[in-house]
């Protein structure tokens, strides 16, 4: 199971690609053709941000959910 980390969805003109990050995750971001391909991406990416960040003795944050207020 992915934890619950915000996950932003945005339309890039410049990369002419959807772009998802995980703003809790320094540089976790993942790309793709649609915002479903984008989101699968950045699930794969999250996993395997928090597999090297143990594997060099790095904190992993705890997810807060969301960060922008509505």
């Amino acid at each position: 199971m992915i934890p619950p980390y915000e996950v932003i969805i945005f339309w890039s003109k410049q990369d002419k690609a959807f772009i998802a990050e995980a703003p809790e995750l320094p540089g976790c971001m993942a790309d793709g053709g649609s915002r479903r391909e984008a989101l699968s991406n950045i699930e794969r990416i999250i996993k395997e941000w928090i597999e090297t960040a143990k594997a060099v003795g790095r904190k992993i944050p705890q997810p807060k959910g969301r960060l922008i207020p509505a």
